[in-house]
């Protein structure tokens, strides 16, 4: 199933959605009002319920009255509001490990995002006047479905609800400012997640994904999943030894190469540029940055 949430255009509130084939259907017009995603999350048999709702209602849609959505007119929002946790991996690619001239982790390297970085498709980016060394990162972002601890690798993906499209925008500058990199991580609206939330029956394999990153339409990023040091499995095993993940924590599995950190000239981003990541099968998630004083409008609202 293809969700998103979007923010419905009467009331302002945050509902889930679901993308098909002839346009976005509310979840709220088919008698889930309230259901919010991380809801929907820990309670993994609301998905078949969901589910047969919605074709209910696109197999009788007069009685229903029901309006499919046209997903470009669309306000998204982040496709998780409220995680529990956000927990990133950082140099999890080989070639991109080599690109910023460090050695290849024995152990994936964890640090921690929080709420206030989450951003939406189509959501201009604050970049404040306090950095100015601001990078992008095209990366698979896991969806944890069921509580889990001490999880062995074999088994690790059945704890996966889903994935999706995320971009772990840093500000080098003060990533690198002391050996703790939460300074240059968590800067308001630095993680874009989405558009979508694909559950994870749909991704058959998460090691052989493209992922690609776009700045001003020039190709920056382009590698696969299957680069990965440490496999999807093996990091949802490891992180599960050590603390408990619950339903809708958020796992950032690390960034293939081609970073501006690992450019020879660099040109960091800045107010105006327009980037698009996207991860195979979980559609491209674009985001404006925006100088934090003027502000620019969200693509969402143009």
């Amino acid at each position: 199933m293809k969700l998103l949430n979007l923010i419905a255009s009467d009331t302002g509130a945050v509902r889930v959605g679901v993308a098909t084939d002839a346009g976005v259907l509310d979840c709220g017009a088919i008698g889930f009002p309230t259901l919010s995603m991380e809801a929907l999350i820990a309670r993994p048999e609301a998905l078949g319920a969901l589910q047969r709702a919605i074709d209910r209602a696109i197999g009788d849609p007069a009685t229903y009255g029901l309006r499919l959505l046209d997903e470009t007119t669309l306000r998204f929002a982040p496709a998780l509001i409220n995680p529990g946790k956000i927990i990133c991996v950082g140099l999890n690619y080989r070639r991109h490990a080599a690109e910023s001239g460090l050695p290849v982790p024995s152990t994936p390297v964890l640090f921690s995002k929080f709420n206030n970085s989450l951003a939406a498709h189509r959501e201009a980016i604050p970049l404040p006047s306090t950095a100015h060394q601001y990078d992008y990162e095209v990366e698979l972002a896991v969806v944890i479905g069921r509580r889990t601890r001490h999880v062995s690798v074999d088994e690790a993906l059945g704890c996966v609800f889903g994935y999706c499209t995320a971009n772990d925008l840093s500000a080098r500058d003060l990533q690198t400012r002391t050996g703790q990199w939460l300074l240059g991580k968590t800067l308001d609206k630095f993680l874009p997640l989405g558009p979508y939330l694909i559950t994870a029956d749909e991704v058959s394999d998460p090691q052989n994904l493209s992922l690609k990153c776009w700045v001003n339409g020039e190709l920056r990023q382009n590698s696969n999943t299957a680069d990965m040091i440490f496999s999807v499995a093996e990091i949802i095993s490891y992180i599960s030894r050590y603390f408990t993940l619950e339903p809708g924590d958020v796992i950032c599995t690390g960034t293939p190469e081609g970073v501006i950190l690992g450019m020879a000239e660099k040109v960091w981003l800045c107010s105006g540029d327009e980037v698009t990541v996207e991860v195979e099968g979980l559609g491209r998630l674009t985001n404006v940055m925006a100088d934090e004083r003027d502000g620019v409008a969200d693509l969402n609202t143009r």
